[in-house]
């Protein structure tokens, strides 16, 4: 240990390991903490849902990482506070860390507006078990729809709430699993029970994206079998249906919620300063507006003057100037305000086909755009084994050799199917 400040850093993900990795070869002496013992590369955990990926693909052993830097400790365990007066994080099992600096990088939680029913029948995305959850639902419904009657089942269908690129990535997965996988898997079984449904309230998909590629994309999912419905708002989720604000109500046995993110309620106990969405308040040089020593990074913090888009880059670009302002700040230097490098935006529809736009205005669909989503996604996970998993495991999926190219876990039957099974 040296005699540099102390500085922990609450959250494993994109930004988090961002600022550790910084701050480590500053010679800054580094406490990361985390809820789980490895990091989730989230941009792959709709592979993982559909069985593309295994969940160990996606994951990387937080510990392991740690161990490359002498001055980096990990520790497991959930914090539930903060007392600015000490300096210290509250840890839930009763450790209160000392730090001198803090950077908070605890990302996000879903978000579902207050609409009744959406937290308790709906499922997200945003964990390696939340995903995994998903596709025993997925492939457990597949399963009971296949041993029963048509006329008894009324067939499967998924509703995916939300037409961001998590969305679309979704649906369109989904839609490649009915139209490939399912006649491998299941031949006895007539694909068009199979029913994917994607739902936006705006007027558009992939709003943040050019409209020439927004055109695009609604037309490949409606290709692939989708039946996007737009200007469409969910009123109420129950078990077996979806209410929507036209008084229609559709029946259905899985709702996958990509509506919204929004920050975890509980950082407004933690005496952070609370704006929009739920995100931490931030100065320019993201330090927080009532704290010198906290610095809030990635998706859980909001720059005041010039708010970020919730995405993987400005998480990685914002933990990395963090912990160079820390650095400044332990020189006696000035801090320096965090300019955004925008590297583009992508999303993928289905086998051989993403959108792709560039900051330069360049724009990219089709194979060409899916071959770069593949490349920019394996080339940022972590440890050379994922990377080499991760790219056998989507050749045998998309090349075919795999035949239906899933990975298969243990079934659960959705809650209308099962009622329908045991009468």
């Amino acid at each position: 240990m040296t005699e540099m400040p102390h500085v922990v850093v609450i959250g494993g993900g994109f930004g988090g390991l961002s600022a550790t990795t910084a701050l480590a070869k500053e010679g800054f002496r580094v406490t990361l903490i985390d809820r789980h013992p490895y990091n989730t590369f989230h941009p792959l955990l709709y592979q993982v849902a559909t069985g593309g990926l295994n969940p160990g693909d996606v994951t990387y052993s937080l510990r392991y990482f740690s161990a490359r830097y002498d001055n980096v400790h990990f520790r497991r365990t959930t914090a539930i506070g903060i007392d600015h007066e000490q300096r210290q994080v509250l840890c839930e099992d009763g450790v209160h860390i000392d730090y001198d600096y803090l950077v908070v990088a605890n990302g996000i939680t879903t978000n579902h507006f207050g609409i009744p029913g959406a937290a308790e029948n709906s499922m997200s995305m945003y964990t390696r078990a939340e995903a995994l959850r998903v596709r025993d639902m997925i492939f457990g419904g597949i399963e009971t729809i296949a041993g029963m009657s048509e006329e008894h089942t009324g067939g499967f269908t998924v509703v995916v709430v939300g037409g961001g690129a998590t969305g679309v990535e979704i649906a369109g997965q989904l839609a490649e699993l009915k139209s490939h996988a399912v006649p491998n898997v299941w031949p006895e079984l007539n694909p068009a029970l199979v029913r994917i449904v994607l739902v936006e309230m705006g007027p558009v998909l992939l709003a943040p994206f050019d409209d020439k590629l927004r055109r695009y994309t609604l037309r490949e999912l409606v290709k692939r079998g989708v039946d996007v419905r737009l200007k469409t708002a969910i009123s109420a989720v129950h078990p077996d249906r979806v209410d929507f604000d036209n008084g229609q109500t559709m029946s259905c046995d899985l709702v996958i919620w990509a509506a919204g993110i929004a920050g975890y309620p509980m950082l407004r106990d933690w005496g952070l300063p609370i704006g929009r969405g739920g995100r931490i308040e931030v100065h320019p040089d993201l330090r927080t507006i009532n704290d010198d020593r906290v610095f809030a990074i990635g998706d859980a913090s909001i720059i005041v003057e010039n708010p970020l888009p919730q995405l993987a880059q400005p998480a990685l670009q914002t933990g990395k100037h963090a912990a160079e302002q820390i650095a400044r700040i332990h020189l006696g230097q000035p801090t320096q305000p965090f300019e955004y490098y925008d590297k583009g935006t992508m999303a993928t529809i289905g086998r051989a086909d993403a959108v792709v736009e560039l900051p330069n205005g360049l724009k990219l669909t089709g194979l060409v755009a899916w071959l770069g989503w593949i490349a920019l996604h394996v080339m940022f996970l972590l440890g050379s084994r994922n990377r080499i998993q991760t790219l056998v495991n989507l050749a045998v999926r998309y090349s075919g050799l795999g035949k239906s190219g899933v990975i298969i876990g243990d079934g659960a039957p959705t809650p209308r199917l099962k009622a329908l099974k045991d009468e």
